[in-house]
């Protein structure tokens, strides 16, 4: 359908589709393979099948919608990288590399949560889908090829304490594992270790930003180093027998104490060592806790890298004509609009379209079409004319519509020159018993018409007069008789 252009003057022209395109799509069934990261965690080598879905038909202006379904292959799977007390959640990033009309990349995104808590390597879930879009601009042939897939892990933040007696804290040797505390010294479990040996040390290995740790307040307590993957802390010694500002307590056996902590460590994973410095003083150890902090950016470590392992693929999406912006309207409200000039509704390589002009003032028909559409006009009337991209596809068909400002129907109007001298004086006209300035004089046209009527009026008056005193006349008369 040729498109229809009308041009008024004082209205806004609009560019909308009178035919959708089709929605045509493509499915594409791609498979992946993915290592590292929480890969290794669970099977090694996880493997994935997806389908991308992609249209094929659009209109310019329509958004470029990417949708990527996931799923395992098989039977592996990704697992958690450690403990988890709160779970994590799993993010998703896919790559669509667009070539041709358009060069760049989109980045289907997706995520789903995983409740915890769960221990090192437990299956992941992932997430039905990930999508993106990007939106369209002028006409063109796009190529979209999909590319790897990166699934990251990001714990939950937490608090965990860790008792004296998990498997995974080290002792030398020297130290005591004392069961049943009382339930007044408020020990974590109610037990803890203790050693009274200069340089005996504990060790505990932890995933997390921060850790703390937790024994008794007690006179009989000595100092304790407290290292950091190595490195001594900070602060790097504490004394559980001393107050704040350095004098002796007098507590015993007071337990369930923060004695030292530490935050701000990158996430990952870190190692404590505490270690006893006086000989014949104790050093105890109830338990250690560990904190995550609520974690912006996914851990690298946790990444899993997934590639293409089935055969390359790849679609080719259309775009049709269209406006960049079809909502938005593009006024042509002068009223000197050509009237000759036609409306141009062929997309520039911006995809805007600028209609412009008015109806013909005079009889041009056009009928000579152009290669993908033509300049159509029925008659030899005055009548709009239009033009249609030559890449226009034929299923792509859009009118010119045009709306009125402030007038509840469009009405044509044209611009007419005077081209004869005019026969009407073109200055005010000085009215009568004023000074005489060569102006021409102001015409009376209905004084004569004036006269005429009020004379006859004053006739009729005169005679219905006479004929009244003729009959008052004959009345006497008969009386007299």
């Amino acid at each position: 359908m040729a498109a229809l252009a009308l041009g008024l003057a004082g209205t806004a022209a609009i560019v909308v589709p009178s035919v959708t395109a089709q929605a045509n799509t493509a499915n594409l069934v791609v498979d992946y393979e993915c290592t590292g990261g929480i890969a290794g965690t669970g099977s090694g080598i996880v493997k994935l099948r997806t389908k991308l879905t992609v249209p094929t038909t659009l209109n310019v202006g329509d958004p470029l919608n990417v949708a990527w379904s996931l799923n395992y292959q098989d039977g592996t799977r990704f697992g958690a990288p450690a403990y988890m007390p709160n779970g994590g959640r799993i993010d998703v990033t896919g790559r669509v590399n667009l070539s041709g009309g358009w060069i760049g990349q989109l980045l289907p995104k997706g995520t789903v949560d995983q409740a915890g808590p769960f221990d090192k390597g437990t299956p992941l879930k992932l997430p039905a889908g990930i999508s993106d879009f990007g939106h369209t601009d002028r006409e063109g042939t796009v190529t979209i090829r999909p590319g790897k897939l990166s699934i990251d892990f990001r714990p939950a933040a937490s608090e965990v304490m860790v008792n004296d007696d998990d498997p995974a804290i080290t002792y030398s040797d020297g130290w005591e594992n004392l069961e049943g505390q009382p339930t007044e010294d408020n020990d974590h479990h109610l037990d803890l270790h203790r050693t009274t040996a200069k340089d005996a040390w504990a060790s505990y290995t932890f995933t997390g930003t921060g850790i703390e740790y937790v024994a008794q307040r007690d006179r009989r307590a000595g100092p304790m180093d407290i290292a950091i993957d190595g490195q001594p802390a900070t602060p790097p010694r504490v004394d559980p027998s001393r107050n704040a500002d350095g004098t002796l307590v007098n507590d015993a056996n007071k337990g369930g104490q923060t004695l030292w902590r530490f935050r701000g460590l990158n996430y990952g994973q870190h190692t404590i060592t505490i270690k006893n410095v006086e000989d014949g003083k104790w050093g105890q150890l109830d338990a250690f806790r560990v904190i995550t902090r609520d974690l912006v950016n996914p851990p690298k470590p946790y990444r899993a890298e997934c590639e293409i392992v089935s055969n390359p693929v790849a679609v080719q999406v259309t775009i049709g004509g269209g406006s960049e912006n079809p909502a938005s309207p593009s006024p042509d409200s002068s009223p000197d609009a050509s009237p000759d000039a036609s409306p141009d509704t062929s997309a520039s390589p911006s995809g805007s379209v600028s209609p412009s002009g008015s109806p013909s003032a005079s009889p041009s028909p056009s009928g000579s079409p152009s290669p993908g559409g033509g300049n159509e006009s029925p008659s030899p009337s005055p009548s709009p004319s239009a033009s249609r991209s030559p890449n226009l596809s034929a299923t792509q068909n859009y009118v010119v519509a045009v709306l009125p400002q402030g007038s509840p129907s469009p009405t044509a109007t044209k611009t007419v020159t005077l081209t004869a001298t005019p026969s009407v004086a073109q200055v005010a006209v000085t009215p009568q018993g004023g000074a005489q300035t060569g102006e021409a004089p102001e015409r009376m046209a209905a004084s004569g018409v004036l006269l005429i009527g009020s004379g006859g009026a004053l006739l009729l008056i005169g005679m219905l007069s006479g004929v009244a005193m003729l009959r008052r006349r004959a009345a006497h008369a008969g009386e007299r008789s």
